[in-house]
């Protein structure tokens, strides 16, 4: 899992971009949001900005875990969201000392803010259960995320952005789950685009900017290559054309 944290204002992006299209953007989804204050649920579920990255080259990375991006303001507030946050363990080996029983032992004494612990042995019968509960984010034992796929079965791809590889022999739960709703997560994809959600437009203009800005930061100086291989950064919503904000020297925006 990669980690990066917030850094400093770089030259090579116009914050006065930034603004624009964190504005634009606001304007565009106020005139959305009056035709549909009738679905609340709707709207809830389109109310994240969005940072669209292309990448020069795609890098040989590690696929199934993401880099891991610091926020100023989370994405997930654990206080006051209280988000459905489970827990994938392996049970099939009998040599495994991590049971159900133990992880819930230790999420509650350490409070973890885990709410559900599925054993892989029941992984598809319990994600089902689990379906209208929505879980934010799935974490899972970090000797199995090469395995997914068989794992996730056609569910995988729907849940690919949602799965977290942590250390549970070793780390520390609660700091690596924290983490990781702190971030804006950033998937490598099998192309040079990707989509990563870095704001929430319940917050306000100012937090969404800061955001975005510590996003393109992480990404620029995360990535094999780092700079040199972005070639554009577009901010978007679910709905809305894409707005571009960067764009490196050779790149041709259209």
């Amino acid at each position: 899992m990669s980690t990066t944290g917030t850094a400093a204002l770089p030259s090579k992006v116009d914050p006065n971009n930034i603004n624009k299209a964190v504005k634009s953007l606001l304007k565009w989804w106020d005139s959305k949001s009056k035709s549909k204050s009738k679905n609340s649920e709707l709207l809830e579920n389109d109310g994240f900005v969005y940072l669209t990255v292309t990448l020069k080259k795609t890098p040989q990375v590690d696929r199934t875990n993401p880099f891991m991006i610091s926020l100023p303001h989370p994405l997930i507030d654990l206080v006051e969201d209280s988000p459905e946050l489970c827990l994938i363990i392996d049970d099939r080996r009998k040599q495994n000392k991590i049971t159900k029983e133990a992880a819930l032992k230790k999420i509650e004494a350490e409070k973890i803010p885990i709410s559900n612990v599925i054993k892989v042995s029941k992984l598809k019968s319990d994600l089902l259960k689990l379906e209208p509960k929505r879980c934010e984010l799935y974490f899972v034992e970090r000797r199995l995320m090469p395995n997914l796929l068989k794992l996730f079965g056609k569910g995988y791809a729907k849940k690919k952005k949602s799965l977290i590889g942590i250390n549970l022999k070793h780390g520390n739960w609660k700091g690596q789950i924290e983490k990781a709703c702190e971030s804006a997560l950033f998937f490598v994809g099998t192309g040079t685009c990707s989509v990563v959600k870095v704001a929430k437009l319940s917050m306000g203009k100012k937090e969404i900017a800061e955001n975005v800005m510590a996003a393109i930061n992480g990404i620029g100086d995360s990535i094999p290559g780092k700079w040199k291989n972005v070639n554009l950064f577009h901010l978007k919503l679910l709905e809305s054309l894409a707005l571009p904000i960067y764009q490196s020297v050779s790149a041709t925006l259209v």
